[in-house]
């Protein structure tokens, strides 16, 4: 692991983004059916998976820190075909939660195929990507459609 014992604590905070692309009949399903299907609300178990995930992010990257996260907020949104997900953490600390970020919105994507995949197995989780990371030594910014 990285000594960041000489880091100051600081806020830190970020946000990650990945895409879980459906069929268009599969979305339509979804949407028809209040985004449940046998296994049960697909978004609401997606938004736990993806919380618990961020939690323990050190727990499954070998050198990350473990950290007390302080907030840790997921939020997924249908955009035509696809469902966005979002997941924002924050934490006073030494070192940032770009992966703890970047852990609870794919763990999120995958809990959302898992409970899908009875559907179709035609989805397509895409472009996973840091859109935020600030305090520390550098910040990063990026718009939701910027590549």
């Amino acid at each position: 692991m990285v000594d960041v014992g000489a880091k100051d604590a600081t806020y830190r905070v970020a946000t990650a983004e990945t895409r879980v692309r459906f069929p268009p009949i599969i979305a339509q399903a979804l949407r028809a059916n209040g985004f449940n299907t046998a296994k049960g609300p697909v978004f609401h178990t997606a938004i736990i998976a993806g919380t618990m995930a961020a939690k323990r992010t050190h727990e499954l990257i070998p050198f990350c820190h473990p950290l007390g996260i302080e907030k840790c907020e997921l939020t997924i949104e249908m955009e035509h075909d696809e469902a966005v997900v979002r997941c924002t953490v924050a934490v006073h600390h030494k070192t940032g939660v770009e992966m703890e970020a970047l852990t609870g919105a794919t763990v999120a994507a995958l809990t959302i195929y898992d409970m899908c995949k009875a559907l179709s197995h035609d989805m397509t989780i895409t472009e996973t990507r840091l859109l935020l990371k600030r305090g520390g030594k550098s910040d990063v910014v990026r718009t939701a459609s910027t590549e």
